[in-house]
């Protein structure tokens, strides 16, 4: 038996071959999906596997990067990681800074969308424009202002000021009430305003019907927007290099370090510049294979309840 047998169609004049027609059609309506998402994932993949390539060749340097280096080597790697530069240091920073600003970024955005969700107050609307209004203007815009603000703040709280981990902290959360709240505002209107009315009923508060009856309820996007802010944090360098550049090179962030360590040396510091940006992945692909199963199963418990 093959796939492509003649099939005669009765009442009609021609013969018209069954596996060959539906490879056709299959190739018109699906085929050319499949070649358009294997050449994204082919773009999207290439720069990767490059830094990993570069990240393994003992040479290091820009001239001498291939595809598939010609000698495999942990070389790169273990002279970031000997102490020669404080690569760890800038790793704990990062993980660190970008950790406490993401979980408050997602606090933050989660107050506000319940506050414009739930509640009818004068100037929501007015508020909800104004929020995002600001998101309109890019952040670079405020680079200059936030250095001159921080350091006329250093003078007077040193610990805030330029330099200050705690100081950049506090800058990422200025900038938390923005396109999260709207995409978690979006996700509270979906939620019954049953559930809020009846808690209320039996005497429960907005902070009692926020933390036990909203809060579980929201779980997915809370972990969507906590992962989202992870990974702008953890990559961020404009806002980092304003206010820690100037202070003491232990308190780096890993994009800010990696950027004074490439910038001295270009060409010869480039194998240990692609091991540190591949060690700096990990901790996002780590919170995304956690925060993803919260995700699923958020999103099937919704699904199947009445």
């Amino acid at each position: 038996m093959t796939v492509d047998a003649a099939v005669e169609i009765p009442g009609s004049s021609g013969v018209v071959i069954g596996g060959s027609g539906r490879t056709q059609r299959w190739l018109r309506n699906l085929g050319w999906r499949h070649l358009v998402a294997w050449l994204a994932l082919a773009f999207a993949v290439f720069p990767v596997l490059w830094i990993l390539s570069a990240s393994f060749n003992p040479a290091g340097t820009l001239v001498s990067q291939r595809f598939i280096p010609s000698r495999v080597s942990l070389e790169n790697y273990r002279e970031l990681l000997g102490g020669s530069v404080p690569y760890l240091a800038w790793f704990r920073n990062t993980v660190v800074i970008a950790g406490i600003a993401s979980l408050g970024n997602t606090l933050l955005s989660a107050f506000a969308a319940y506050a414009f969700s739930r509640m009818r107050f004068r100037g929501r609307r007015t508020g909800l424009l104004a929020v995002l209004l600001v998101q309109m203007f890019p952040q670079t815009l405020a680079f200059v202002a936030i250095f001159l603000i921080m350091a006329n703040i250093g003078d007077v709280f040193p610990a805030i000021g330029l330099g200050s981990q705690a100081g950049l902290v506090l800058v990422y959360l200025g900038g938390a009430m923005g396109v999260n709240t709207w995409l978690m505002k979006g996700f509270f209107d979906t939620i019954p305003v049953d559930l809020d009315e009846s808690a209320r009923i039996d005497g429960a508060s907005h902070t009692q019907i926020f933390f036990r009856i909203i809060f579980p309820l929201v779980a997915p996007i809370l972990a969507v927007v906590f992962l989202l802010s992870f990974i702008f944090l953890i990559n961020d360098f404009v806002l980092a290099s304003a206010v820690l550049g100037q202070g003491d090179p232990e308190k780096f962030t890993l994009a800010v370090g990696l950027y004074r360590y490439l910038s001295d040396q270009f060409n010869l510091r480039w194998g240990p510049f692609a091991a540190g940006a591949m060690i700096a992945g990990l901790p996002v692909i780590l919170l995304f294979q956690f925060l993803q199963r919260f995700i699923v199963s958020g999103l099937t418990l919704g699904a199947v309840k009445g």
